[in-house]
């Protein structure tokens, strides 16, 4: 058995879990998400939990199993909790800054980069003196939010020769040692 498939999801106060034509909808204080499951991967909620069950040991039944049970998992604690993503910009020079849904960076490239973000992220800037500029993201949805970030990041990776770059507040950046001057 799937270790992550067999575990329940529990299903905290204000969040409610209904199943319909094979696709689970998760209502909470946070937002509202909806997901499709495979008929062939039982669903059964009952006593304020999820359960999730296979018909069989075949290969894709195990995946989709631990798949599944994870998004669901994903939703409850998006539509109850949040999920938030701090990135950085390192590097002199570089901004960013945010006119409603709409992200204004500065990267050090001839034109300024505009990114119009979904109405389901909530975004705030920080540019403080003497501080790399901060993008906070929020969401319900944890999928969208990584590809958010994921689509931000790869507009100027980290470099490992001096940092530079976009990315998330804590990464620890692989650094390379450089040429070395003075060789014989």
């Amino acid at each position: 058995m799937s270790r992550i498939g067999k575990l329940p999801i529990s299903i905290p106060a204000g969040v409610s879990v209904s199943m319909n034509d094979n696709v689970v909808t998760v209502k909470g204080p946070k937002g509202e998400l909806s997901q499709y499951v495979n008929p062939e991967i039982k669903m059964e909620i009952k006593d304020g939990s999820v359960e999730f069950t296979r018909p069989s040991d075949q290969p894709q039944h195990r995946s989709m199993h631990g798949l599944y049970r994870a998004l669901v998992n994903n939703m409850v604690v998006g539509v109850s909790e949040g999920y938030k993503k701090e990135l950085e910009l390192v590097g002199v020079g570089y901004r960013v800054s945010s006119q409603g849904q709409v992200l204004e960076f500065a990267l050090g490239y001839t034109h300024n980069i505009f990114l119009q973000l979904p109405k389901e992220i909530k975004i705030e800037t920080k540019s403080e003196r003497n501080q790399n500029p901060l993008v906070i993201l929020e969401s319900c949805d944890k999928q969208l939010l990584g590809q958010v970030c994921a689509k931000i990041r790869s507009f100027r990776k980290p470099e490992p020769y001096k940092g530079k770059g976009v990315k998330f507040v804590g990464e620890q950046i692989r650094r390379k040692a450089g040429k070395s001057a003075g060789a014989k």
